[in-house]
C-alpha cells in the first residue's frame, strides 16, 4: 500500500498539463487558484520534450528521438545501460534521474519559489504502462511487451519519481509530497486489441511504490478496470468523473472501502477540454458532483466522503488559452468552496 496523504477535505487542485508557454506564469496561476493544494503543471506547448512520455524519457536506455517519435534502439546491445538502472534502483541512487529545464520547466521554476508551508505539493510523471506502450523498438513493437524492458522501465520511473519527491522536500517547506503516475493507457487493461497484462502492471506498481516515501497516486482519464486500480491501493485515484463516474461507481463497495482505509479520490468533474467546459456552468457541474456525492453518501458517512475527496479538472488542460485554462481551474476551486461551505468538509 502506498503511503496515504492527509485528508484533503474536498480541496481543489489541478491535473497535468497547462497551455502556458511561460513556466513562471503557469505556476503563478496555479498558486493563485489552488493555494491550499497546488500542483506542478507540465507545459507541452513549449515543445515536444515537455509532453507526456517525452518529458520523462531523458534517461531511457537506448532512446532515439526521430520524426516526433520515441524509439528504443533494439539493434544495439543495451545491457550495460539497463544494468545501470537496476543498480541505481537497488542502491536508491536517484540523483542521475532528475529533470533538466527543456523537459520540465515548470517543475524547476516551482522549486525556486518561496512557498508558504503546505500540507502537500503534487507533481506527476508518466506511468510505466503509458510510457512503455508509446515507445517502440526497431520492429515497431511497444517495449512494454518485452518483460525485461517493462521491468527496467518501472524502475526508471521509480527513480524519477523518487527524485521528484526528494527535490520537493529539499527545496520547499512542503510537509509531504504526492507523485501521480499519469496512466491513460490503463484503459487497455482487459482490452483484446492492445492488451495490457495485469501482473506486469502490478509488478511495476510495486517497484515504484517500494521506492517512494511520500504519496503515490494514479491518474487515468479513461475507463479502466477500476477494481484492479483500487486494489493497488494508491494514495490517490484521479479520474475523469465527468465522463466515467458511472463506470467507476459500479465499484462502489470497493470505492467506499478504499476511502475508509484513507484513500483519496480526485473527482475530475470539470471538463478540461474548453469546448465542452463552455457548454457547462459552475452550477451544472456542481449539480453533477452532488449527484456523485449523493450516490456514495447513501451508503457511507458524508463527512468521510468529503474528507477523502479532491475536486479537479478531468485531465490536463492543453487546448485552451491562458484565460480558458484559468477559468477551468477556477471552476474546480469554486465547486470546492461550495462543498466545503456546506459544513461537511474540515478546515
Amino acid at each position: 500500500m502506498a503511503k496515504m496523504i492527509s485528508p484533503p477535505q474536498s480541496r481543489a487542485t489541478g491535473v497535468g498539463a497547462l497551455p502556458h508557454t511561460d513556466p513562471r506564469l503557469a505556476n503563478d496561476d496555479v498558486l493563485a487558484v489552488f493555494p491550499d493544494f497546488p500542483y506542478i503543471p507540465t507545459l507541452p506547448n513549449r515543445g515536444q520534450l515537455e509532453s507526456i512520455v517525452f518529458n520523462d524519457s531523458e534517461q531511457l536506455p537506448g532512446r532515439i528521438l526521430k520524426e516526433d517519435r520515441l524509439f528504443f534502439d533494439s539493434t544495439r546491445d543495451q545491457t550495460a545501460a539497463m544494468e545501470k538502472v537496476y543498480m541505481d534502483y537497488v542502491e536508491r541512487n536517484y540523483s542521475p534521474y532528475g529533470f533538466h529545464r527543456e523537459y520540465a520547466s515548470a517543475f524547476l521554476d516551482m522549486m525556486t519559489r518561496n512557498l508558504p508551508p503546505l500540507p502537500v505539493l503534487k507533481c506527476q510523471v508518466t506511468g510505466p504502462v503509458t510510457f512503455g506502450m508509446q515507445v517502440v523498438d526497431a520492429n515497431k513493437r511497444p517495449i512494454y511487451y518485452d518483460s525485461q524492458l517493462a521491468d527496467v522501465l518501472s524502475k526508471l520511473i521509480a527513480l524519477k519519481a523518487r527524485w521528484c519527491e526528494m527535490e520537493i522536500r529539499s527545496k520547499t517547506k512542503t510537509a509531504d509530497t504526492l507523485v501521480i503516475l499519469n496512466e491513460p493507457y490503463l484503459a487497455s487493461l482487459g482490452s483484446s486489441v492492445v492488451p495490457v497484462d495485469h501482473g506486469t502492471v502490478q509488478t511495476g506498481w510495486d517497484d515504484i511504490a517500494g521506492l517512494i516515501e511520500g504519496g503515490l497516486g494514479i491518474h487515468c482519464c479513461s475507463n479502466t478496470d477500476w477494481g484492479f486500480v483500487i486494489g493497488l491501493k494508491p494514495s490517490v485515484i484521479s479520474l475523469d468523473a465527468y465522463t466515467t463516474a458511472r463506470e467507476f461507481l459500479l465499484y462502489s463497495d470497493a470505492v467506499i472501502s478504499y476511502m475508509e482505509l484513507g484513500g483519496v479520490v480526485a473527482w475530475g468533474i470539470v471538463p478540461a477540454e474548453y469546448k465542452i467546459f463552455a457548454m457547462e456552468t459552475v452550477d451544472t457541474l456542481y449539480e453533477k458532483y452532488l449527484a456523485i456525492r449523493a450516490q456514495l453518501c447513501s451508503r457511507m458517512d458524508p463527512v468521510l466522503f468529503d474528507a477523502q475527496s479532491l475536486i479537479t479538472p478531468t485531465c490536463g488542460i492543453r487546448f485552451a488559452d491562458r484565460g480558458g485554462a484559468v477559468a477551468i481551474m477556477q471552476a474546480a476551486a469554486e465547486i470546492s468552496r461550495r462543498i466545503r461551505g456546506r459544513g461537511g468538509a474540515g478546515p
